[in-house]
């Protein structure tokens, strides 16, 4: 290891990531007077960069990582050869994934923190209760919702906890889409409530309304009106005076001192330099992969299979999701292209554990556009894809088309994790995060059950034609991680302590998916986002 070239002045706090969690860090850090440095790998961009050219930001990599610099690698079993693959990816760049993201933003409900003792034992997982509940994060739901600007509907959702607050904004205006899938819903007798979403239907807070646009899932926003950590909870850090991030910053190794305690993070600038940035409190926010990446990569002595791997639990228990859908058609227009930014319904009728079905938990059910809801990405299940009938079924059904998609919640397994891997390095010569991923059967069985309900919604709505989308496997297609750094009371059965400082190394922090014991079935950010701000709040009073 060469010997690093600059060693900048120390600092309260050195955050590593500035996406949802980490900015959501740095803001509460620096407000409550710490400072603060972030590491950000990928670049800073601003609104003016940002636009809505489909085939750069959905085909190719303007807000993806480059598989070519940043390669990851699957597979099924450790008997297996790993192959390469751009598995569950996220942006990297200031602001991470709310950069690009559709922002449902729902809370997950009580028995989400619970789901062990509601279920019980499930064969083949490595399921757990959390250690905190849910009353302890609702404050923290209830900041986030306030600070970031959240539009919603306080207890249409028939399923969700209680509220110390409602929503700062009303719901979003009602699209096409929403139209169809409450009237499904409706005439199913199904509970369903409007999106809570990173968006303001009116002024809130010094900032505009959103300025809606079909190009809203995976493009930037050059409004800047949308909701996401780049425009809100990034500005509010740089305000403070206090905040130093530096993007284009790979960080290599978390070094420590002699004492066990992180002492600098190692990492290599814009320019090429090897810097050494020392701190008093290191917090880890580059996603579950990332993260766990970069703890296995920091062997010393001391942690000689990665820092706090003294339980060899990092990088284990890992969950990503799995989006899939069922898709119809309808005579009338739905409008795709006008609606598509914003396709804000939802239901959690069959999210919460039901010991009647055959299968443990649910998840979220919504109104989703046709996989990307654009021209040169939508295409119709089991149609063409190219030539006169490929262009024929575009002109005749794009308008009049639409998904009700599930969120699955995939079962922890021990042996599903994330290690290093031993052949494939990425541009800067360190090896890649390498991803082991079974589907468990009752992902499966799930997967299925969810659909068959999403495409009853486009029947009861009176949909022409419905096909469904059955997963086969666990793909990463969500772009959500959890469960790597799981948090626990037990050393032996966690990585980290309930307020998500490692056990082993008393100054090491981590506040993305990592730490959760179990995915659930909803979008995560919004609970990742009040974790954060939980996790800065205990930083800040020495817990």
């Amino acid at each position: 290891m060469s010997t690093p070239v600059r060693k900048p002045e120390r600092v309260d706090v050195c955050i590593v990531g500035a996406g949802a969690t980490g900015a959501t860090a740095a803001k509460v850090l620096t407000e409550a007077g710490r400072t603060v440095v972030a590491l950000e790998k990928g670049p800073w961009r601003t609104k003016e960069t940002f636009g809505g050219d489909e085939l750069a930001n959905v085909n190719r990599y303007n807000l993806w990582p480059d598989p070519a610099q940043d390669p990851r690698t699957v597979r099924t079993t450790a008997d297996e050869q790993a192959h390469e693959e751009l598995f569950c990816p996220v942006p990297q760049m200031v602001g991470g994934g709310t950069v690009h993201w559709q922002g449902w933003l729902p809370r997950f409900t009580p028995e989400d923190f619970r789901l062990r003792s509601i279920a019980g034992e499930v064969p083949g997982t490595s399921l757990v209760d959390w250690p905190i509940s849910y009353d302890d994060l609702e404050p923290y739901y209830s900041k986030v919702e306030w600070a970031f600007g959240v539009s919603g509907e306080a207890g249409a959702n028939a399923y969700e906890g209680w509220r110390s607050q409602g929503y700062p904004c009303p719901p979003m205006p009602q699209s096409r889409y929403a139209e169809k899938f409450h009237k499904g819903c409706a005439n199913l007798g199904w509970n369903s409530f409007p999106t809570p979403q990173a968006a303001l239907s009116r002024p809130f807070n010094g900032r505009p309304a959103t300025v809606l646009s079909a190009f809203a899932q995976q493009h930037g926003d050059p409004s800047g009106t949308r909701s996401s950590a780049l425009n809100v909870f990034i500005p509010d850090a740089v305000a403070t005076g206090r905040y130093d991030l530096r993007p284009e910053s790979y960080v290599r190794e978390l070094a420590l001192d002699s004492r066990g305690r992180v002492r600098a993070a190692i990492y290599v600038d814009a320019h090429g330099n090897t810097v050494e940035q020392e701190a008093d409190v290191f917090v880890l926010a580059g996603g579950a992969i990332e993260s766990a990446r970069l703890l296995l990569m920091s062997q010393s002595r001391r942690f000689p299979d990665g820092l706090a791997n003294g339980s060899d639990l990092v990088g284990r228990n890992v969950t990503f999701h799995e989006y899939s859908a069922s898709v119809g058609t309808f005579a009338d227009p739905i409008n795709a292209w006008a609606g598509g930014g914003y396709v804000s319904a939802s239901s959690f009728q069959f999210y919460n554990h039901d010991a009647s079905r055959d299968f443990v938990s649910g998840g979220h059910i919504a109104a989703a556009g046709v996989g990307i809801p654009l021209p040169i990405n939508w295409h119709l299940p089991g149609r063409p894809t190219w030539g006169a009938e490929a262009k024929k079924v575009d002109r005749e059904l794009f308008n009049h088309s639409m998904a009700v998609a599930m969120v699955l919640h995939d079962m922890p397994q021990h042996d599903n994790r994330v290690d290093l891997d031993p052949d494939v390095t990425d541009a800067w010569g360190f090896p890649v995060a390498r991803v082991t991923l079974k589907t468990h059967e009752n992902d499966l069985t799930q997967g299925r059950f969810l659909v068959d309900r999403c495409g009853e919604i486009l029947e009861a709505a009176g949909a022409a034609t419905v096909d469904k989308v059955y997963p086969t496997r666990v793909t990463g297609n969500c772009s959500h991680q959890h469960g790597t750094t799981r948090m626990g009371t037990d050393p032996d059965a966690s990585v980290l302590t309930p307020n998500c400082r490692a056990h082993e190394v008393d100054n090491l922090f981590v506040v993305d998916g990592g730490p959760l014991p179990t995915a659930t079935g909803a979008n995560p950010t919004l609970t990742l986002m009040a974790n954060a701000w939980r996790v800065a709040d205990r930083i800040v009073a020495g817990d």
